[in-house]
């Protein structure tokens, strides 16, 4: 993993110091595809956060969010905040359709953060001459490899410059040959997210009877479907239809872990515990394998969400947590965008995301789910809750380090298009 110094030594002599000179007299315009889903709090949350890093660092640009899967509550809370923004929705492959003809409008396509994705918009974007790029992403080895491996490696050296989530994938795409003018490590867009609704996040508190800075949460990843009835198509099946005794195994020894960290947590300090979403789905499986067995005496100490949420509520509550505990990693970067500790208790199965934790200097708040007993996270989270001040200098320190490399991508950005 190179160090940040190299980071922004190797992108100063990649773009030169003319690369960023004011050359255009027009307005540019950056059309983002994001927003891949409203069911998943993180998938939600790219969008803000990566729009927030374009506004911040590229003030001068146009941007038009092409959205793949929005609601009438997530385009308004992106309205609110992003007043200029245009959003445009629909396929790419529909000949004249709104999206084809946002991306003429464009001067480049950027493809917002996500677990791989299919090649369409690389071949149009080759096709008719459009710069292109990659912010935050992460992939499965099967993007490099396989059949037609070779196909998807020339398209992903056409891009304008790829920044990579995690150091596995930054390191899987070197050894893969990827060579666009520039690949490097790039957080996540999520990191960026500043929307808030405290008001819906107060009465929340209020409801349940949480006060702030004295609760935790908690969220257990399992192995279950994303939508009812509908079967994982991906080879690595991290949604199964119908999960295996072994999945089913997995989550019932996960969800003690969490069990016996809650009864710790609650005996030392007598806060209470949340179990709040980051996706949908795991309301009905985290009350099932969490909540629903936990001894009777605990149960007053943990409250256990009804109803979903949006992202911008769910910001605002984790900025009132003491800590924010996690199996999913996007809740996690909620927390640090709002100052708050957290673990991200991973299980790279799900995908080398992970590993942003530690390539941002959180290593030791990300253990390893299924190597770590529940005495060990008790231990890390009592570190934070013993001298939290200097929890909190931690999450600005790493939250610095991220700020620095989206401002440094966003200047590539900005000397790609010569805004």
């Amino acid at each position: 993993m190179p160090t940040r110094r190299s980071f922004l030594h190797s992108s100063a002599l990649i773009l030169g110091s003319s690369a960023f000179a004011q050359t255009a007299t027009s307005q540019k315009t950056v059309l983002l595809q994001c927003g891949w889903a409203t069911k998943n709090i993180g998938d939600i949350g790219h969008t803000p956060g990566t729009l927030r890093f374009l506004e911040q660092y590229l003030p001068e640009a146009k941007v038009i969010l092409w959205a793949m899967n929005t609601n009438e509550a997530v385009d308004a809370m992106l309205m609110k905040r992003f007043p200029k923004l245009e959003i445009v929705k629909g396929a790419l492959s529909k000949e004249g359709g709104a999206v084809q003809e946002a991306v003429k409008r464009s001067n480049f396509f950027l493809r917002g953060p996500g677990m791989g994705q299919s090649t369409d918009f690389m071949i149009h974007c080759q096709k008719i001459g459009k710069p292109w790029g990659l912010q935050g992403q992460s992939y499965f080895p099967d993007m490099v490899t396989g059949k037609d491996a070779e196909k998807r490696i020339a398209l992903l050296n056409s891009a304008a410059y790829i920044y990579c989530r995690d150091s596995k994938t930054l390191k899987l795409l070197q050894e893969a040959g990827v060579k666009p003018p520039m690949l490097e490590f790039g957080p996540d867009g999520c990191f960026g997210i500043d929307v808030r609704d405290d008001a819906k996040a107060l009465a929340r508190m209020k409801k349940h009877g949480l006060e702030e800075k004295k609760f935790i949460t908690i969220q257990l990843r399992t192995h279950s479907p994303s939508s009812p009835g509908v079967d994982d198509k991906r080879p690595q099946k991290l949604n199964p239809l119908h999960p295996t005794p072994e999945n089913i195994a997995d989550d019932t020894r996960r969800a003690k872990v969490y069990q016996d960290l809650i009864a710790m947590w609650v005996k030392e300090t007598g806060f209470k515990v949340v179990i709040a979403p980051e996706v949908n789905k795991e309301m009905e499986y985290n009350k099932k394998f969490i909540y629903d067995t936990l001894p009777d005496d605990l149960k007053p100490y943990v409250v256990n969400f009804d109803e979903f949420w949006n992202v911008d509520e769910a910001c605002s509550f984790y900025a009132r947590a003491h800590t924010v505990i996690c199996h999913e990693p996007h809740t996690p970067i909620m927390a640090l965008a709002n100052g708050t500790p957290m673990m991200h208790t991973f299980s790279e199965f799900h995908s080398p995301k992970c590993w942003m934790f530690k390539d941002i200097g959180l290593e030791e708040w990300a253990p390893e789910f299924d190597s770590t007993p529940a005495t060990k996270m008790f231990e890390i989270l009592m570190s934070i809750h013993k001298d939290y001040p200097a929890a909190q200098a931690k999450v600005k320190k790493a939250m610095a380090f991220v700020e620095e490399r989206a401002a440094s991508q966003m200047k590539v950005l900005k000397g790609v298009i010569k805004a």
